[in-house]
């Protein structure tokens, strides 16, 4: 007997940006094109080549911790805890009234908790190698810690681990929740990724691996997704979440249903440690399962929010992988909203996620800020929503992400109709 897999649906959602730390404030900033960019202030970046970054601001751990509680998390697990905490209350749960046992928390990061990391070694290194680590010092660093951290301030007895696949860790993660809720596995799974890797490791990293922009002049306008003139992306910080919930879950407590969540693909480029494929073939496969999952054409998708990091090579693989999927359809609204953002790594698909919803929800779509020409192949394709915002009626919303390791992780959520019981949903 085939057992029926069941629907999902987001129900509530919170964020720690570089634009707002909260949902109402990062959406207003994305739509109204600013930027979250920069000069780096959390270390003196005199020496480095890149002195620019996507920092949080403003954030306050206190808000959320007793100040000994605080010390005890890197700050990547923090912002995970306020997103969290973001999306729980957005999502109106009430664990009191609900099965702990059936709720559970799936969480991605590329990183962990690399500033602690760094902070330690040097310490050990300046304190003559005597050893006095912390005794927090592996919590504070391991990628699973925020999934712990989060089912433990709430009680949450459900399925609960973490993922990484660098950039494509919290898609990575949210598309897990799906799968689980799906086979029945949860009722309710908080998901999403954080990331904090501002720093001089972090920073000093990627710009060995020739990753990030130079253009320390313009921080506001260095991130040019799709643009001639791109010359890297633009590191970011912060954290994404989403509370994902089976259909019947959500319609048996009376939940407020953001958006439907229809078709998940996942595929590998096969192909480079950092590099992408010329012809984005991960790219290409991770959309056409994500369609087929959906039983959709990709003349069904009317958004995409493209992984778009402002990297010569990356942004090239991915419009290759595009028109192989899609064609040529200037109707198709695409956005790389990294280009406001920055690319916050291993949350940044958990934040798209949030702007893809958003998006599908309000009927607009946000724009690709500072991108002004496109390569003449590529230029009239897709409607890159060059300029600002577009209102546009979007029913189905394609959000890409790509990581180091050619990790492919796609998502398709859809506009959430009551009774619509078709066989694309």
């Amino acid at each position: 007997m085939v057992k029926e897999l069941k629907r999902v649906v987001v129900t509530g959602m919170g964020a720690v940006t570089p634009l707002g730390n909260n949902v109402t404030e990062f959406w207003e900033s994305i739509i109204a094109g600013k930027s979250g960019v920069g000069l780096i202030t959390r270390f003196d970046a005199t020496h480095f080549k890149t002195k620019i970054a996507a920092e949080v601001k403003g954030f306050d751990p206190q808000i959320y911790f007793e100040k000994n509680e605080a010390r005890k998390y890197d700050l990547f697990t923090q912002y995970a805890v306020a997103a969290s905490d973001e999306a729980i209350q957005n999502a109106n749960l009430d664990f009191a009234k609900l099965n702990r046992n059936r709720i559970g928390v799936i969480w991605g990061s590329g990183n962990g908790g690399i500033q602690t990391f760094q902070d330690q070694v040097a310490e050990f290194v300046s304190g003559n190698r005597i050893p006095r680590f912390n005794p927090y010092f592996i919590p504070k660093i391991i990628a699973d810690i925020p999934s712990g951290v989060i089912s433990i301030r709430h009680g949450l007895r459900g399925l609960n681990f973490s993922v990484v696949s660098a950039c494509a860790s919290s898609n990575n993660a949210i598309i897990d929740a799906i799968t689980y809720i799906r086979l029945g596995k949860a009722d309710i799974i908080i998901s999403g990724g954080s990331e904090a890797p501002i720093n001089e490791s972090g920073v000093g990293g990627f710009i060995a691996s020739k990753a990030l922009s130079t253009n320390n002049a313009n921080p506001a306008g260095a991130s040019r997704p799709f643009d001639k003139e791109r010359d890297g992306f633009v590191i970011g910080e912060g954290a994404g979440a989403v509370v994902l919930e089976s259909l019947e879950s959500a319609l048996g407590r009376g939940a407020n249903i953001v958006a439907e969540v229809v078709g998940v693909g996942m595929a590998a480029d096969a192909y480079h440690l950092t590099g992408t494929h010329p012809d984005g073939e991960g790219a290409y496969l991770g959309m056409l399962d994500a369609l087929a999952d959906a039983d959709l054409s990709p003349d069904d998708i009317d958004y995409v929010n493209a992984h778009a990091t402002s990297t010569h090579i990356g942004d090239e693989s991915e419009l290759n992988a595009m028109s192989r999927v899609f064609g040529t359809r200037p109707d198709l609204h695409v956005s790389a909203t990294k280009s406001m953002t920055g690319h916050l790594l291993g949350a940044a698909g958990a934040v798209e996620a949030i702007i893809s919803v958003l998006a599908i929800r309000n009927g607009v779509v946000p724009p690709t800020a500072n991108t002004t020409t496109i390569s003449h192949e590529f230029a009239d394709k897709f409607n890159f929503t060059l300029g600002g915002s577009q209102l546009g009626e979007i029913h189905y919303a394609m959000s890409n992400t790509f990581g180091f390791g050619g990790h492919i992780a796609t998502i398709i959520f859809k506009r959430y109709i009551a009774n619509d019981n078709s066989g694309k949903s």
